[in-house]
């Protein structure tokens, strides 16, 4: 088994950030320093640790939908003394967010300790589909959803939304349905102000197969089993 991959199935970090934690030598195996993320190792021989503190592979992951409500911020920690979404699930165990949502925007949110399942989520490659109810100033025109839907460069990288719905209007402001299939941090703020339609509310309620469902800001629930599945089977 690679390195990386061993350290995520533990529940430590995601993929990614496993193979940061091995590429600033924090990780030994076999009392040796491990600097390459693709190192293969034998997890029922081989002793692994990082900062020389033992790790094992959990024997049952969790996976947690959270409806993260607005001004909770996504991220394990925060210097401004915010409050943090993860606070709000009553489990004690390393659970990391996969699918952040920024300060303002609320919605469907997963924690897990499984780094296999947040990387299938994560990485691009696998193009899970992310589904938003998007609340703009004014009406977007044919035009503006040309523009969204060929893809607009945003901090120099391309962003395209993959389908656009109307869903309802409201007073002189309309909802729309938003399916993105990129996870650019603060993506379709950016997109509908570069058109002049910036965003006045914004909810994510799908993530793939799993939707928000009955939750209420500040609930949360276990995913089930066929949820879980239905990420962890997809392959590129």
């Amino acid at each position: 088994m690679r390195l990386s991959k061993f350290i995520s199935d533990c529940g430590i970090a995601s993929r990614r950030k496993s193979e940061e934690l091995i590429k600033s030598g924090r990780v030994k195996v076999n009392n040796n320093i491990i600097l390459e993320p693709f190192f293969n190792i034998d997890y029922k021989k081989d002793i692994v640790t990082i900062d020389d503190i033992r790790i094992k592979q959990s024997k049952k992951h969790l996976y947690i939908a959270l409806y993260k409500p607005v001004k909770y911020i996504s991220d394990l920690k925060d210097d401004k003394g915010r409050n943090l979404a993860r606070d709000l699930i009553d489990i004690d165990g390393k659970l990391f967010p996969v699918g952040r949502l920024d300060y303002n925007s609320e919605g469907l949110i997963l924690f897990t300790d499984d780094g296999e399942f947040a990387n299938k989520i994560m990485h691009p490659k696998y193009g899970i589909e992310k589904e938003y109810l998007v609340k703009v100033k004014g009406a977007l025109e044919k035009g503006d959803l040309i523009k969204l839907k060929k893809g607009i460069v945003i901090d120099g990288s391309f962003c395209k939304v993959e389908k656009i719905s109307f869903l309802k209007a409201a007073q002189k402001n309309n909802w729309y349905v938003f399916i993105v299939k990129q996870g650019k941090n603060r993506m379709i703020r950016k997109m509908c102000l570069a058109i002049k339609h910036p965003v006045l509310k914004l909810i994510r309620v799908r993530i793939g197969n799993i939707n928000i469902g009955n939750l209420i800001p500040g609930q949360y629930r276990f995913l089930t089993e066929k949820e879980v599945n239905s990420i962890k089977s997809i392959n590129i």
